[in-house]
């Protein structure tokens, strides 16, 4: 009897450990991470602060409840940015393989792919500014492609099977037919993808953050904190080894879910379960 990869639950339990503290974090925290208190700073790990405080007396467990609650919600939108608008193309490419408008979204894909998020994220705020809504639109852009290929690349060989071609003999025209036919039988590859990418955002969040591209002040950021730690990482290690580790664990909680989706979704990689 098949059971969930040991992968997923083990992911979906990290990633979901985040989540709560974030959605915690919007209605109460330990304590406000806007005010400064000279008084309280470089504190060690006590009652009042669990994991101590940083150089502005800021409580770090607040923080990082609050740096989850802005890197999930950087990504969460920056991947919708893609798949809303990547999928389709990526589905209208495949339709018309080998036309015009098949050559003229695969070329503009390339064009954007020449632009790391970081890039973009550049050139966006010299115009407008460092912000966290610009580091969804540098993030998201880069998303487009990404989803428009793997659309693309799933769906063309699902248009020479038998039944695409009843449904284009009974008259369905491609737009339809993508969406009626094409669509639901990726679905499954574009949600491991998904997720795939949602880990990237989560460190492409947190590297604009550490240049200064990302959330600006007071919002926390786990990217800014260690920005800010890095001239006291050999006095108060701690300040960064934190928001650091909050990073790396949420990232692996989303790769290995993804890999347990991967594993679950697909008949072809799927492990025998014991």
């Amino acid at each position: 009897m098949s059971r969930l990869p040991t992968a997923l639950w083990i992911g979906a339990t990290l990633s979901g450990l985040f989540l709560i503290a974030a959605l915690i974090s919007l209605v109460w925290v330990p304590h406000a991470v806007d005010g400064v208190s000279i008084a309280t700073r470089m504190q060690p790990p006590s009652a009042t602060h669990v994991l101590g405080t940083d150089q502005l007396g800021r409580d770090m467990l607040s923080m990082l409840m609050v740096g989850a609650q802005t890197s999930i919600a950087v990504a969460v939108i920056a991947v919708g940015i893609g798949v809303a608008l990547g999928v389709p193309l990526g589905l209208a490419a495949a339709a018309n393989r080998g036309g015009l408008l098949d050559e003229v979204i695969m070329r503009g894909n390339d064009l954007i792919f020449a632009f790391p998020s970081l890039v973009i994220a550049i050139l966006i705020t010299a115009r407008y500014g460092p912000s966290a809504t610009n580091a969804i639109l540098a993030i998201g852009i880069f998303n487009i492609p990404v989803f428009a290929r793997v659309a693309r690349g799933a769906a063309l060989p699902l248009w020479t099977l038998d039944y695409i071609l009843a449904a284009r003999t009974a008259g369905k025209g491609k737009l339809r037919i993508s969406a009626e036919h094409v669509l639901p039988n990726i679905t499954n590859l574009l949600i491991v993808q998904a997720t795939i990418q949602f880990s990237l955002g989560i460190l492409a969040e947190a590297a604009l953050s550490y240049v200064g591209l990302g959330a600006q002040p007071p919002i926390p950021s786990w990217g800014r904190m260690l920005a800010e730690a890095q001239t006291m990482i050999y006095t108060h290690p701690m300040l960064a080894v934190l928001p650091g580790l909050a990073i790396v664990m949420m990232v692996l909680g989303l790769n290995l879910m993804g890999d347990g989706l991967r594993d679950l979704l697909d008949p072809r990689l799927r492990r025998d379960r014991t």
